[in-house]
């Protein structure tokens, strides 16, 4: 990485020509959404959305675009101290010309680092490090970000799984008292999804289970 911000720093008649690096610096725009998404809190807050969709029987209620759109803002709203943070310390000398890309680069990997330290275990991080065959890192600094984005993320993964069983369980009450319901009554060809459905749809309501959903989320962070 800091190879290649010595392209963007470099000056003299040996420079890399200009067009490209600006080649080299769209592929890294081209790139940056989906790394952020695995460094911010993001996949958490998707796959945990999408549990609660398909817990329901909704099929595409809410649709892909509200509930992206929903994961988006919560996660402005969670890492906002986190990229203030940034803006502050890196972002903002920069664009100032008081520090240089360098600099500025390893000041925003700390912020970011010590937010994804906090939810990622320890085992995922081991399982990256020994890999790569790293020596232990002394603090959060020494951890190379191509070891902690991975382990960040299969940590999320787990974690989201983990809500995601849990409101599975109640709406799953549901289906098998409707099924044993629906056999009893000799109606075994009615779909049980279709009764339960509503009562479900119900049960969410009453319990307001968006505020629920999205407190918990922002508890969990």
């Amino acid at each position: 990485m800091n190879e290649f911000i010595d392209l963007f720093n470099s000056s003299g008649a040996g420079n890399i020509s200009t067009s490209v690096r600006l080649l080299l610096l769209l592929t890294v725009f081209s790139v940056a959404p989906g790394i952020l998404i695995l460094m911010t809190c993001f996949t958490r807050i998707v796959i945990v959305l999408s549990f609660v969709r398909t817990s329901l029987a909704t099929n595409s209620m809410p649709p892909n675009q509200v509930l992206v759109g929903l994961a988006l803002f919560l996660t402005f709203f969670i890492m906002a101290p986190t990229f203030s943070q940034i803006n502050k310390e890196a972002l903002t000398p920069l664009l100032n010309d008081d520090i240089t890309l360098n600099q500025a680069y390893e000041k925003a990997e700390v912020p970011i680092k010590e937010f994804m330290s906090k939810h990622t275990r320890q085992k995922d991080l081991a399982l990256f490090l020994s890999y790569a065959k790293m020596d232990t890192p002394e603090s959060i600094k020494d951890i190379p970000l191509t070891a902690m984005v991975p382990a960040f993320a299969i940590s999320e993964l787990k974690t989201a799984f983990q809500i995601g069983f849990m409101i599975f369980i109640p709406f799953l009450i549901i289906d098998m008292v409707v099924a044993s319901v629906l056999m009893s009554m000799g109606m075994m060809m009615l779909p049980p999804v279709m009764i339960s459905l509503p009562f479900k749809i119900l049960l969410f309501v009453l319990v307001d289970g968006w505020y629920l959903i999205v407190k918990s989320l922002l508890q969990s962070f």
